[in-house]
């Protein structure tokens, strides 16, 4: 069997290479060197001004276990914690309101495309940084929301922003407010599942609730678990709105410090670049961690079957 020459074969595929170059070297110079920089910084102690040193584990020592003389960092541990329970509270929320949202969506009812506009506008606009600033003016003690509440219930409200009791909850309203992105993919979904099934389920006698159960869930369950798993991912990346309403330091007495907002301060405030990055790799971990559990536990919850 007769074989190209090497050069032939790349002349032969040279537009190819060419197409190519601008990708690989976004993918080299722009993503896969940093990562490995940012892999050797943590390991090391770095503050922009002198050359990185080179310090093992500590910085994960420091992190999750500390001695006399490294202690632990318990502000790691909190944002750790607040942003567990963010993405916990804010994602249930989030996907079964955007469903709610989205079955709505689903009827026929007239002015249908602009009913869809209008609720897709608050993922538009929920990550931007003047909708952070209106959102600590609303819940801010002498904001919209409090005056509506003095107004109509004779209450008096507390602080929501300055009060660690409610701060977090605030935040969690504001995600579940960027319903709009996992709507229009639940929409998507709903549109495909055969109206037979349905027609079948109520001669049988189902009625709304069994049909919601019975055909919509295992039907949407595909989605459903693309849905979990890419807005888990993302509110654990969240920090536009955790920067804007603590006014950049996670407060009050740290109960919005989420994780990224810490790693922020800590590698750009404090200049503990190594410390930074490795935070950051933990946060990969863990994301890829909880991202495979979630496919684990999916197991039989989830049918790519044809239905039949």
């Amino acid at each position: 069997m007769n074989s190209k020459p090497l050069n032939k074969i790349i002349l032969e595929n040279l537009s190819s290479y060419v197409f190519l170059v601008p990708w690989l070297l976004g993918f080299f110079v722009l993503t896969l060197y940093p990562m490995i920089y940012s892999l050797y910084l943590s390991f090391t102690q770095y503050n922009l001004l002198q050359p990185p040193k080179m310090i093992g584990l500590q910085n994960f020592f420091i992190m999750f276990v500390g001695n006399d003389e490294f202690p632990r960092d318990t502000r790691f541990l909190n944002s750790l914690f607040v942003t567990l329970r963010f993405v916990f509270i804010s994602v249930p929320l989030k996907l079964v309101f955007a469903l709610a949202i989205a079955m709505l969506m689903n009827q026929k009812l007239k002015l249908i495309p602009f009913y869809r506009t209008i609720y897709y506008i608050p993922t538009l606009l929920g990550g931007s940084v003047a909708i952070a600033v209106l959102w600590r003016r609303l819940f801010a003690a002498d904001g919209v929301i409090n005056a509506i509440l003095r107004a109509v219930f004779s209450v008096d409200p507390p602080a929501w922003i300055s009060n660690p009791k409610y701060s977090l909850y605030t935040l969690i309203l504001l995600a579940v407010w960027q319903f709009g992105s996992p709507m229009i993919i639940f929409l998507a979904g709903l549109k495909q599942i055969p109206q037979e099934y349905y027609e079948a389920a109520s001669v049988d006698g189902a009625g709304r609730v069994k049909q919601f159960i019975a055909i919509t869930l295992p039907s949407l369950s595909p989605i459903i678990f693309f849905n979990l798993v890419m807005q888990m991912i993302s509110a654990f990346q969240s920090f536009t709105q955790a920067f804007i309403v603590s006014g950049g330091q996670g407060g009050p007495l740290d109960s919005t410090m989420f994780y990224s907002l810490y790693l922020y301060l800590k590698g750009f405030a404090f200049y503990e670049m190594g410390y930074a990055s490795a935070m950051a790799w933990v946060l990969l971990l863990l994301i890829a961690g909880l991202t495979v559990l979630t496919f684990k536990l999916s197991g039989s919850l989830v049918s790519y079957g044809s239905g039949e």
